[in-house]
């Protein structure tokens, strides 16, 4: 496993509300030798990938061939998860040397626990939220059996973020909320 982390910042969030977006630009403030980007995906992804025989870059875009699959990721990804909770959160953090880690993607209580578990009082939680009519925009168009899923509602309750970060498009307001949120992180280093 790497060296402890300083701060490990878990972004969730539905889709299309921009986390992606948000991990970047901190990463971009901070420097890339100073945060990594995790995502849990990735290895869930590549593991899916090389088990069907698919294109595993493919698989990392925003395309209409990752969404193809995207039930079947899920409903695999849970399998995998209900045999060993802590699968992807370990090989996503295997020789990550940076003092801050920005997980993109957490969306199970069980990424949260399992970081929790094993970086304690590193970790920090951060909702990043969009207006339904933001994530339209963004084409986000619901969809049953992924919208719905745990995979998109597994931290809308029982969880309590020390950050939510409004991402509708107002750039001024999430500039400001970000500088407050890297003066925390400055804080750590």
């Amino acid at each position: 496993m790497a060296g402890l982390p300083r701060l490990v910042l878990l972004l969730s969030g539905k889709r299309k509300s921009g986390k992606d977006f948000v991990a970047e630009e901190i990463q971009n403030r901070l420097g890339p030798d100073v945060c990594a980007i995790l995502q849990l995906s990735g290895p869930l992804k590549e593991q899916y990938a090389k088990e069907h025989g698919l294109d595993f870059q493919r698989l990392l875009d925003a395309s209409d061939y990752k969404e193809t699959y995207r039930k079947d990721m899920i409903r695999w990804g849970e399998e995998k998860r209900n045999t060993d909770p802590g699968f992807f959160c370990r090989i996503v953090v295997e020789g990550v040397t940076q003092p801050v880690w920005v997980v993109s993607d957490t969306r199970r209580l069980s990424d949260v626990e399992w970081f929790q578990d094993v970086y304690g009082a590193a970790v920090q939680l951060v909702r990043v939220v969009a207006t339904e009519e933001t994530r339209k925009r963004r084409n986000w168009v619901f969809i049953a059996g992924v919208d719905n899923a745990e995979s998109e509602c597994g931290l809308d309750q029982g969880v309590t973020f020390d950050w939510v970060i409004t991402n509708d498009g107002d750039e001024l307001s999430l500039d400001s909320q970000l500088e407050k949120l890297l003066h925390f992180i400055y804080s750590k280093l």
